[in-house]
């Protein structure tokens, strides 16, 4: 999740949330939890974010390793 990368525009200490994929900048419409079972207990939850674009790509690479938990709206 890199939300701590300023933004152009942005006051100072605002934080930008902008999607996961590698190179892309757009803002991020949802959150993909997951974890990895092998590392994480149970509960653990870690989050990608995703614009519209690459939610289903990101989902699905995590869902082929097995570790996507749920897609939820990024809020």
């Amino acid at each position: 999740m890199r939300r701590d990368e300023p933004h152009r525009g942005l006051p100072p200490g605002e934080l930008e949330a902008i999607c996961s994929a590698k190179g892309c900048r757009r803002p991020a419409a949802y959150e993909l939890r997951w974890n990895n079972p092998k590392i994480h207990t149970p509960e653990r939850r870690k989050v990608w974010l995703a614009c519209e674009e690459h939610r289903e790509s990101l989902a699905d690479f995590l869902d082929r390793r097995g570790f996507l938990r749920e897609v939820a709206p990024f809020a």
